[in-house]
């Protein structure tokens, strides 16, 4: 193999190959950016490009005031890695954090409207993990006019599976311009490992050198750099799996009167017990679905199993799917007999 396992190293120091380069290059351009870097993790990206935004202050001025800090936006349900990233931009000393309520705009707008600082920065996820509901991104693109704001996207589980060329749920809902930086990952869709960051050459060149876990975390292996090279190529190309997707949404809504908006549905059973007895049923019939049991990833008595469709799954699986839920959860099921039916993983 021309290029091993390498580069061995933080790419700062070992550098690219060309693998690495049109990864980047084609997620800046899927992206609608000038550039992008490729972390080790979306949890790294996260963190490297929150801690980037803390240390401008920082840069700029030694010891800042209240009023010459950046003011963070954070929704309430945003993921764990910018959580962290917020952490470490608050021990540095630039940034002030503010928290608003889940996808509530009028709250956020209030925020920013008695927020006398100049740098602000709303980040959001783009499409929320545990609840699979959508960021109000129209409502985000207003207020951005509004208020000048630098605006930060996680579009780790919204990124190849929406948009008409799999860009995302900014292109989705067409607000592409409305994002300044846009962060992801390819261990979701793209079925690899690492994380990006799509956004300016300013921004790129800022985070390569304030950007700690970008710095000191070893670059992806050439083979799964090409990987995610590939995947990009696929989803940018095969719209058919996005179309498929929105089949088995819409037939799992049909199904079982669970209000679908994403490919990601949370059935929420409560009981710790009852979801993990549901977790192994479906396993035992082939279907690999994910049981949240409670803190700290979802609240007390909230107990959930997330449900994934995938473009690879058929309507003999949503129904087998469907039957098995109903077992836990009270559900509209047809009454035809599904129970010859195969599942697959």
């Amino acid at each position: 193999m021309e290029h091993g396992t390498g580069p061995k190293g933080s790419p700062v120091i070992c550098g690219y190959t060309n693998y690495h380069m049109a990864l980047e290059s084609s997620l800046a351009k899927l992206k609608k950016k000038e550039a992008c870097l490729v972390c080790s993790s979306g949890y790294a990206a996260n963190v490297a490009l929150i801690s980037a935004i803390g240390s401008v202050t920082t840069l700029l001025s030694a010891g800042p005031a209240k009023e010459e800090k950046t003011a963070i936006f954070s929704d309430q349900l945003n993921h764990a890695s910018i959580i962290d990233g917020l952490t470490i931009a608050q021990r540095v000393g630039g940034v002030e954090l503010f928290v608003y309520q889940h996808n509530d705009m009028s709250h956020l707008d209030a925020l920013l409207s008695n927020c006398k600082m100049k740098r602000k920065v709303v980040v959001t996820d783009s499409l929320f993990s545990m609840d699979g509901d959508f960021a109000p991104m129209v409502e985000l693109a207003r207020l951005r006019r509004k208020h000048g704001f630098l605006l930060v996207l996680d579009d780790a589980h919204g990124t190849f599976v929406w948009g008409k060329n799999g860009g995302g749920v900014a292109e989705e809902f067409n607000c592409e311009n409305d994002v300044d930086i846009c962060v992801g990952t390819l261990s979701k869709a793209a079925s690899c490992l690492g994380g990006f960051i799509a956004c300016s050459k300013t921004w790129k060149q800022l985070i390569q050198i304030m950007g700690r876990s970008y710095m000191f975390s070893t670059a992806a292996p050439v083979p799964l750099a090409a990987a995610s090279y590939a995947s990009v190529t696929v989803a940018s190309k095969e719209s058919w799996r996005r179309i498929e997707i929105r089949k088995r949404m819409q037939e799992f809504q049909a199904l079982t009167g669970i209000p679908v908006t994403s490919q990601i549905v949370s059935v929420i059973i409560g009981d710790p017990d009852k979801t993990r007895r549901a977790n192994q049923e479906l396993l035992e019939s082939g279907f690999f679905v994910v049981s949240i049991l409670g803190p700290p990833i979802v609240p007390l008595n909230t107990a959930r199993l997330r449900v994934t469709l995938t473009a690879v799954h058929t309507t003999e699986d949503v129904k087998k799917l469907a039957t098995v839920i109903s077992k836990y959860v009270r559900l509209q099921i047809p009454s035809s007999d599904t129970s010859s039916l195969s599942a697959r993983l």
